[in-house]
């Protein structure tokens, strides 16, 4: 059966309140045609799992705008001047978390591990409701794994089968974050025949990809 669906279509699985993992560095790596899909939707009180909302107007900054987002958890999100204003006006909820730890977070999440101790924010604000524990004479700070309802990432091209390969620093959080999600739908550049990708070039394997959209005129 072709994994082969539209933005629309894709979209339309998710529900207000959804919790929704998203690729990108910037808008770099970032599924930019699913989210407008998505902007699309009646849909709120999103949980954005990601490095940073978009730009004001673009990626993810259009579902900022809409107010279509309740809770953010990730890294970078004043270089966006509106997610800042939207946390001020508190229409926004923000979880601050280290770039690093963010990343193994969901790679824990997508591997089954039950969580780990990093140095990584100790005697910070992030720490504050974490367990802290000293380890061979250092502090360390527990983070939980991190997982999702959705998935939406961004991949150079896909096979029939699912099976991507990535576009240089545009890879960044994609391939992590197809192992973490119930459900995983990769917007491509380009779809080829199953054979069509290089064994080599493959990052992540078919059985982590649920369905496929080629991308629109971004």
């Amino acid at each position: 059966m072709s994994k082969l669906i539209t933005c629309a279509e894709a979209v339309k699985m998710v529900k207000s309140g959804s919790r929704i993992m998203v690729g990108g560095f910037g808008l770099v790596g970032c599924p930019l045609s699913l989210i407008d899909a998505l902007a699309q939707e009646d849909v709120k009180d999103l949980e954005i799992i990601s490095n940073n909302l978009g730009e004001p107007g673009r990626g993810l900054g259009v579902l900022v705008q809409q107010k279509q987002v309740k809770k953010a958890i990730g890294s970078y999100f004043t270089s966006n001047p509106e997610v800042v204003k939207a946390y001020q006006d508190q229409d926004l909820e923000v979880e601050l978390i280290p770039q690093g730890t963010m990343s193994e977070a969901i790679r824990a999440g997508g591997a089954g591990i039950g969580g780990f101790y990093t140095p990584v924010s100790v005697g910070t604000k992030i720490a504050e409701t974490k367990e802290v524990r000293a380890l061979n004479g250092k502090k360390y700070v527990f983070q939980e794994p991190i997982k999702a309802d959705f998935a939406f990432i961004k991949a150079k091209k896909a096979d029939q089968l699912g099976n991507l390969s990535y576009n240089q620093s545009a890879r960044n959080f994609n391939p992590i974050m197809a192992t973490a999600a119930n459900v995983v739908i990769a917007e491509v550049d380009e779809m080829v025949e199953a054979g069509g990708i290089s064994p080599e070039e493959i990052v992540t394997p078919h059985l982590y990809v649920d369905y496929i959209v080629v991308k629109e005129g971004n």
